[in-house]
């Protein structure tokens, strides 16, 4: 009988353990950037909607904030900064022919992880910048 009879089985097994395992949480970590790049540009989206139908910019602000925060809830997003800019000045907020833009940026960590090694151990930044207009032929209320 040959030594080697019943080997290839077992190295194919650690083979495809060697090379699975990898695979699998490339996948994973692949998936949680895609998901953290739909929260963050539906919260963008979603921030300068609700900023644009307030009735001034400091409820607009506090609406836009809640908005992409309740946005990124949805997917389970950790907190994000959340930056709003009227267009093409400050004090031409929210009347007609202006515009809002809105920047969500948030990191997203790589799949496990361990927390003891520190919160920014690794992680991928995305970000979503998205502008609105506030119409030319709205009613000032």
């Amino acid at each position: 009988m040959n030594r080697d009879d019943g080997t290839a089985t077992i190295e194919f097994v650690w083979l495809s353990i060697l090379l699975l395992v990898p695979f699998v949480y490339i996948l994973v970590a692949v998936f949680d950037t895609q998901r953290a790049s739909y929260g963050v540009s539906t919260a963008s989206r979603s921030a300068a909607r609700a900023f644009l139908q307030a009735p001034d910019v400091a409820s607009g602000d506090q609406r836009a904030r809640l908005a992409a925060r309740v946005a990124l809830d949805d997917q389970g997003l950790p907190a994000a900064s959340v930056h709003i800019t009227c267009l093409p000045s400050p004090a031409d907020c929210l009347q007609p022919g202006s515009s809002v833009r809105v920047v969500v940026r948030t990191t997203q960590a790589l799949p496990l992880t361990p927390s003891a090694l520190g919160s920014q151990l690794g992680g991928i930044t995305v970000d979503s910048t998205h502008t609105q207009p506030y119409g030319t032929f709205r009613r000032q209320r």
